[in-house]
């Protein structure tokens, strides 16, 4: 019935459906309360409007049982409002564990996406039906925000840091890919497609593309080049820790406060390394600013996210 009425866009992710009742269950219920009350304003200024000048009112009465209920009822339905939104926010937000990561980053006026292999598309994203997509967002210039509204997903991708957002396709097609926060002179035309396949097409389709370079590969040539090795070995060092295991581990600070070594954290310690400095380390790491770009930072990331396993001469914790 929605389809036939386009409402809505396809309900093409596990998420969809579930946005899709919160909407009209928030929709039911605004429009039932603002016809009640208007219905009930005209009731009440026909029924009880003054007929004559001499007329006199009688008193008004209250009741309890209805000042009770029309504070009560309210209440609930705005707090069970408030915990299915939650709920759902929360779900959002959280990628299920082993969901297939690709790198993607917006400039004035392209999405750029890379994939774990290596490959590469611009305003084209080709995903395999059924499996979870956890999308890493970086900007290059001015805030974007990365929206298929097929999957109800949208999320603003922010210079200076990572956002991510996840779905997962349950149907094949393609879908309608937009950024939905205005970026300038050609900002509507900031647009592209979603290419969702059957894996076995999404595995032949990347083994047809020009072989590129695995993420952490190139991560770790970057890693070689600038000269990373030389204070972060295979084993703490005197001048920076091991990194090894890094990556999803909290971290003791100099300050005495611990943060998780996620993809935020990795990329603020490469651009800007004296914001959090490492216990027991002094800082003396030159920053990286301006010298690696945002897809050199998705694949440094990569790089050290590969680096499993603890680092040698440090207990795992």
């Amino acid at each position: 019935m929605l389809e036939r009425l386009r409402i809505f866009p396809d309900q093409a992710s596990t998420i969809a459906g579930e946005v899709d009742t919160l909407y009209l269950f928030l929709i039911g219920m605004s429009t039932f309360f603002v016809a009640l009350i208007f219905g009930l304003v005209i009731y009440f200024a026909a029924k009880y409007r003054r007929r004559s000048v001499n007329e006199v009112p009688p008193p008004v009465r209250t009741d309890l049982r209805l000042e009770i209920a029309w504070t009560v009822i309210p209440l609930v339905l705005v707090l069970i409002s408030f915990a299915w939104g939650a709920q759902l926010f929360v779900t959002m937000g959280q990628a299920p564990a082993g969901a297939m990561e690709i790198h993607a980053v917006g400039r004035q006026w392209m999405w750029k996406f890379q994939h774990p292999s290596g490959g590469r598309e611009i305003n084209q994203l080709h995903v395999p039906v059924g499996i979870p997509i956890k999308i890493l967002l970086a900007s290059e210039d001015v805030i974007h925000s990365f929206f298929v509204p097929a999957f109800r997903v949208k999320m603003d991708v922010v210079p200076g840091k990572y956002t991510s957002a996840w779905f997962e396709a349950t149907m094949e097609g393609e879908f309608h890919l937009f950024c939905a926060e205005y970026c300038g002179t050609q900002h509507s035309g900031m647009i592209g497609r979603v290419v969702v396949m059957k894996p076995v097409d999404y595995q032949r389709w990347l083994s047809d593309q020009a072989s590129g370079e695995p993420l952490a590969v190139g991560g770790e040539r970057l890693f070689q080049q600038r000269g990373c090795a030389t204070c972060h070995r295979t084993s703490d060092g005197p001048t920076g820790p091991a990194l090894h295991g890094l990556f999803g581990r909290r971290v003791q600070l100099q300050s005495g406060d611990s943060v998780v070594a996620d993809e935020s954290y990795i990329r603020e310690s490469v651009l800007n390394p004296n914001a959090k400095i490492t216990e027991g380390y002094q800082p003396i790491m030159p920053t990286f600013q301006g010298q690696l770009s945002e897809e050199g930072l998705h694949q440094m990331i990569a790089y050290i996210k590969s680096l499993s396993g603890p680092a040698e001469g440090r207990k795992a914790p």
